[in-house]
């Protein structure tokens, strides 16, 4: 006969699972022999978070959730902040947590917590398993709310005396395919009046418009009606970044120097736009640019964000309606002239051989190394917001940052799960110091994956971004500070390789010979932030600008 962690398996591989990331604890025995002799692969890491951010970032790249396991209490309890990560930047994940027999009680209220109101909040849907014989239907439908949109994480928690309890076979439920409503008629013609009415209309392609599945209608609408495009940070890679019509990447709010488009636009069609993300743009009462909301979902109005039209609907199916109703517009020679005076702003100083090296060399010179193809996962600092400005995408999903929750620690992990998903194809973390050692314990991970990976450590010996924040709010320097290991001899400690960067000219080399050395390398690379302040203070600070709208 079966058990309930053989049938919660069985469901698994019916939905085409083929890796399972996690810590499993005594809760999960049953479930661990049900995956020893099944097909899944268990991939065990060294911390229950990294599998999490591991398992988003499966869902992130594929559409398709990546599934994860903890055992209960403080093993499920290390899954908040993957689960929120995963809640907030819209990635369908499977969270399994284990629980002591709900059948009996022989250890009292031993490591008991309600992870199921815990996770409620931080989750599309929670439930507990009270019978192995409603298992194929709940994974079925945990699969089936994880994916629908608005994408994200479902968790489930699996007692350990279900998971043993023996059973007759139950029939698992068979997959289907999820239907997304497309937009009504009237609201594309609508949208396609306003756009053909405006005179210098803008795209703008946020979180939701970034899917894979999105890739070749947002990039055939681009094409085919020739309206140049911004990007929020989350939706940088739609559309190819090497567009001629590619006006730049909002990593900031307002002030920076693709302000000045959305500024001498008149009309602005937001694909995709989640408020989740810090807002690429702030819309006022009056006298700014209207906003047509085209999304899944109606819009979240913010004080920020208010739409005057939406268009709601699957995304695909709506730009690809839209497309067919406005044809080819006229070129709009203001915007891209305006176009080229932004990149070439953005790209100022991008070869100074300071060192330690400046943010702007940095960017340029990891972007030199990197194929169009490869890619670069980030975590948390202030390096995030040079790559989102000055990094140049060619193909979709090739800069993987976070802009929702934000979260430190999770740009090893999701490196780590890119480069299983491709393993042909360059990989690499960017990490501050601060970040790395969040989850630098996964670097035994990745050596014993044999994973190819170049983790690149920029070391300023502080939590950069809050530091520079504390200056700029004017605040004493105080507790911002630390040490850190030998980067090198950390990562050889490990069985990675390592090397440290001791000029700006030795970067480019340095990472060149790191991937072509193979295997897990971490490269120690000193950053000055002093441009930090000379750029995204000093320099935007009350600039006015210069967009001529006669």
């Amino acid at each position: 006969m079966k058990k309930g962690s053989d049938l919660l398996v069985e469901a698994l591989e019916n939905e085409g699972v083929e890796r399972v990331f996690g810590v499993p604890g005594e809760e999960n025995l049953d479930v661990v022999e049900s995956l020893r002799k099944s097909k899944i692969e268990l991939v065990l890491t060294r911390h229950e978070q990294a599998a999490a951010f591991m398992a988003a970032t499966h869902g992130r790249l594929t559409g398709k959730p990546g599934v994860c396991i903890a055992t209960l209490g403080p093993g499920a309890l290390n899954f908040s902040t993957g689960a929120a990560y995963a809640h907030l930047g819209a990635m369908p994940m499977i969270l399994i947590t284990g629980q002591k027999a709900i059948m009996s009680a022989k250890q009292a209220r031993f490591q008991i917590v309600d992870v199921v109101a815990s996770m409620r909040p931080l989750t599309k849907m929670t439930r507990q398993i009270v019978s192995p014989a409603s298992i194929p239907s709940i994974v079925r439908d945990a699969f089936r709310v994880a994916m629908e949109e608005r994408p994200g994480p479902v968790h489930l928690e699996l007692p350990e005396d279900v998971a043993g309890e023996e059973i007759e076979d139950v029939p698992l439920i068979p997959v289907h395919p999820l239907e997304r409503p497309a937009a009504q008629a009237a609201a594309l013609d609508r949208a396609a009046e306003m756009i053909r009415a405006a005179q210098r209309p803008l795209v703008m392609i946020g979180a939701a418009g970034n899917r894979p599945r999105l890739v070749e209608p947002l990039s055939d609408f681009v094409r085919k009606t020739g309206l140049p495009f911004f990007n929020t940070q989350m939706g940088k890679g739609a559309v190819t970044g090497g567009s001629n019509l590619y006006m730049g990447t909002a990593a900031l709010s307002e002030g920076d120097y693709v302000h000045e488009a959305v500024a001498l636009a008149d009309l602005i069609l937001a694909i995709g736009h989640d408020t989740v993300e810090k807002p690429p743009f702030l819309m006022r009462s009056a006298g700014g640019p209207k906003v047509i909301h085209i999304g899944y979902q109606s819009a979240t109005v913010e004080q920020v964000y208010h739409p005057d039209a939406e268009v709601i609907g699957d995304i695909g199916a709506t730009v690809s309606g839209l497309a067919e109703r406005l044809g080819k517009l006229p070129e709009q020679a203001k915007m891209l002239e305006l176009r080229q005076r932004i990149l070439a702003k953005i790209n100022a100083r991008a070869e100074e051989d300071r060192f330690p090296v400046t943010p702007q060399r940095l960017v340029h010179d990891v972007r030199a190394v990197m194929p169009e193809d490869g890619v670069v996962c980030l975590d948390n600092g202030m390096y995030k917001i040079w790559f989102a400005r000055n990094y140049r995408t060619h193909v979709a999903n090739t800069l993987l940052l976070d802009n929702a929750l934000a979260t430190m620690g999770a740009g090893l992990p999701s490196a780590m799960m890119a480069a299983m998903l491709h393993p042909g194809r360059r990989v690499m973390a960017v990490c501050g110091d601060g970040g790395f050692m969040m989850n630098s314990q996964e670097m035994e991970t990745a050596v014993r994956l044999g994973l190819n990976l170049v983790v690149l450590i920029l070391n300023d010996g502080a939590y950069g971004m809050i530091r520079w924040k504390q200056a700029v709010d004017k605040f004493p320097d105080y507790g911002m500070t630390f040490g850190n290991p030998d980067f090198v001899r950390y990562a050889e400690a490990y069985g990675a390789k390592g090397s440290r960067v001791t000029s700006a000219e030795a970067l480019v080399p340095t990472l060149e010979a790191a991937f072509k050395g193979g295997g897990v390398h971490l490269v120690d690379c000193p950053i000055d932030y002093s441009e930090n302040t000379r750029v995204l203070v000093e320099e935007l600070r009350n600039r006015v600008p210069d967009v001529d709208l006669a």
